[in-house]
């Protein structure tokens, strides 16, 4: 049995005894429980809730005492008033050890779920808490990261999404997160992974989503967050039109960036020309963009750009003239579409590619 300090002479969470004297106490005197009482009760309530044990335990306990000591007597109105006080009381105190547990429980899976994705975190001490929120590191996982800054898990659009997540797929099978103002995602790799990708994108409300690939072990998570943060900078950077996109299929842009020098001087050698057409060279890169997303069909392009196939065919005709690479042509362009995709990753125009 919990045991509880003496209050007014009665200490009315040391067991049985205690409660019973109370109880004919009440009943003699007509009095209502004296509020040091009550507080004794509420402490009552949260060790026991500390101790596990829950509130209908409590409460049966309680109520069986009761029984014992008004068995085959009249209840007043006061004792049955005082009966409920009592009732309430534990029931306050319990549920505010509960309360104050799910919080600790909330504060410590945020911080471990920080962890994760931040490179300089101990990995054995990762892999070790891992455990307690039933996450098994050494299987790979992967890191959904959606487009847009200010997040707050405190936010109730965001506990919600939080909620339905969780719901549809459990705690062991999706962890939520803000990183830098980001809301990410982390899943288990495997045959509930798209499922609960998609539903990340869906509740998001049409934000830009970028899926890590997955990787393995304690650094596996932050492997595949900085894969999904870096792709979608990139993908906002050129402006993709998806809503959804992987990692994996942005790999080139990392390629591209590495040498940012020899990337500028591509942009500069290929696509300066254009600069001379009248106008500047912007509508000739919309020209091109358009032509490569519509597969080089040329129908398709003039009806994405709002021009007649003929005007279409104006504008390439003057590209060809002033960079002498030919889109029809297919290792010209390879080299037009890799200058096109560095120029939309440097900002040029608007930014030069000169050092």
């Amino acid at each position: 049995m919990v045991t509880g300090r003496a209050v007014s002479g009665v200490p009315v969470s040391s067991g049985d005894g205690a409660w019973a004297r109370l109880l004919e106490d009440v009943g003699r005197s007509g009095r209502r429980l004296r509020r040091e009482e009550l507080e004794s009760l509420r402490e009552y309530g949260d060790r026991a809730a500390e101790e596990g044990r829950g509130l209908a335990e409590l409460v049966d306990e309680r109520l069986a005492a009761a029984g014992r000591v008004w068995e085959g007597q009249p209840v007043d109105a006061a004792s049955m008033a005082a009966l409920r006080a009592a009732v309430a009381a534990l029931a306050s105190g319990h549920g505010r050890a509960h309360r104050e547990r799910l919080r600790r429980e909330e504060t410590g899976r945020r911080e471990f779920v920080a962890d994760l994705l931040s490179s300089r975190s101990d990995v054995g001490r990762l892999a070790e808490h891992a455990e307690r929120f039933g996450l098994n590191l050494a299987c790979a996982h992967v890191v959904a990261v959606a487009e847009g800054d200010g997040y707050d898990l405190e936010d109730p659009q965001v506990q919600a999404l939080e909620r339905q997540l969780l719901g549809r797929f459990g705690e062991q099978e999706v962890l939520l997160a803000v990183k830098h103002g980001r809301l990410v995602c982390i899943v288990p790799a495997g045959p509930g992974e798209a499922p609960a990708v998609r539903a990340f994108a869906e509740l998001t409300q049409g934000r830009r989503v970028v899926v890590g690939r997955p990787h393995s072990g304690p650094g596996g998570v932050v492997h595949s967050y900085e894969e999904a943060r870096n792709a979608l900078e990139q993908a906002a950077q050129l402006g993709l039109d998806g809503k959804l996109l992987n990692a994996a299929d942005l790999l080139v842009l990392p390629v591209l960036l590495r040498d940012r020098e020899a990337l500028e001087e591509l942009v500069r050698g290929v696509l300066g020309p254009l600069r001379k057409a009248r106008g500047g060279s912007q509508l000739l890169l919309e020209t091109l963009t358009a032509y490569a997303e519509s597969r080089y069909v040329a129908a398709e392009a003039a009806r994405r750009l709002g021009v007649s196939v003929r005007a279409l065919a104006y504008r390439i005709a003057h590209i060809v003239r002033l960079t002498g690479l030919d889109p029809d042509d297919a290792l010209q362009r390879y080299t037009l579409e890799t200058a096109v995709f560095g120029a939309r990753l440097l900002g040029w125009p608007d930014q030069p590619a000169d050092r």
